[in-house]
């Protein structure tokens, strides 16, 4: 039997994090894959030198208390903060920092990102002593506060039984003020984090792609596809087959490349404009699938719908994209 060991995953270049010590515990002896395409590498050596089980997230379903770490791809989205969110030590491949909608979770002692195999080490076990003893230190000063809350709120409840209702209105008024400021603050945030800088990459490679002409080249390959029902249908097949729409679906990135050189086509006048909205639905059909099992887990659904859900919502692609395309194709009738 494969002695089990805790280790230490540092940062990679270009990454962020101080690094993270995780052991195995209990039943939490899985190292669970997210990254579409089997098992990655980072997660079969975090397995290897742990001496515990790397276990595929799309094909196998793993309660959260069994696992270990994640393992993920994710650039900034959902996945990058859901597992911080639930305290799941969270290994991120890409040189990934804080963002998305649950960036507030990503902290340094559950998240670390541009991790290669190289950054997998056995950890010094001499750390858990002095965590300890800090823990212990800090118990009489933690039920000094307690006692001090205590007193406190008592002191803040009799206060409140004098206020009147103009003061319980304008507190109102505050609350709510504060909540929309703080809504506010954060849709700012999202925006200069997370959508400017993906416009100015994808900006970027639109531009290399058209620069190198290789842009002439994949023009050439798409008007074909996206000039003709068929060659649409074709060209949503093969986005969303089973086994390839986890690879393509992160970001998004080949759909908006994908999109723009359609359009510029359809621009010169190469593909006819009704074909614009079938194209749509046809290069966007492994869009998300990435993120099925995150979905489901965000749903908080069972194991074994996880299990079973995940194929079955990639297969189901194949189906509903091409539905898709064919009633966007029937629906842009006559609409030039």
């Amino acid at each position: 039997m494969t002695k089990q060991r805790a280790i230490f995953v540092d940062k990679g270049s270009g990454g962020w994090g101080t690094g993270l010590r995780i052991e195995p515990k209990g039943k939490k002896v899985k190292v669970v894959s997210i990254t579409g395409g089997g098992i990655h590498p980072v997660a079969r050596r975090i397995a290897e030198v742990s001496g515990t089980e790397a276990v595929d997230g799309f094909k196998t379903s793993v309660p959260e208390d069994e696992m270990m770490c994640v393992v993920i791809d994710c650039g900034g989205t959902a996945r990058i903060g859901l597992y911080p969110m639930k305290r799941i030590p969270t290994v991120d491949i890409l040189p990934s920092s804080p963002s998305g909608p649950l960036a507030k979770h990503i902290k340094e002692d559950i998240f670390v990102s541009g991790v290669t195999e190289k950054q997998i080490t056995v950890a010094d076990e001499q750390i858990e002593s002095g965590i300890i003893q800090l823990d212990t230190q800090e118990s009489p000063a933690t039920k000094q506060l307690e006692i001090s809350d205590r007193e406190s709120s008592k002191e803040e409840k009799q206060g409140s039984e004098g206020d009147n209702f103009l003061m319980r209105f304008s507190r109102g008024i505050g609350k709510v003020t504060g909540t929309f400021y703080q809504a506010g603050r954060d849709s700012v945030d999202m925006l200069i984090k997370n959508i400017i800088p993906f416009m100015a990459f994808v900006s970027m490679l639109i531009g290399i792609i058209n620069y190198t002409g290789i842009g002439d080249a994949m023009a050439s390959f798409l008007s074909p596809l996206a000039g003709s029902l068929w060659g649409l249908i074709v060209l949503v097949l093969v986005c969303t087959l089973p086994f390839l729409s986890p690879v393509l679906g992160p970001g998004s990135v080949i759909a908006q490349v994908i999109g723009v050189l359609i359009g510029t086509e359809i621009a010169k006048g190469n593909i006819p404009p009704q074909f614009a909205l079938p194209a749509l639905f046809a290069i966007n059909g492994q869009v998300g699938a990435d993120f099925i099992p995150v979905g489901l887990s965000l749903g908080e659904a069972k194991p074994e719908t996880i299990q079973y859900g995940v194929p079955a919502v990639l297969y189901s692609r194949l189906i509903t994209g091409v539905l898709a395309v064919v009633i966007a194709y029937i629906a842009s009738i006559g609409m030039y």
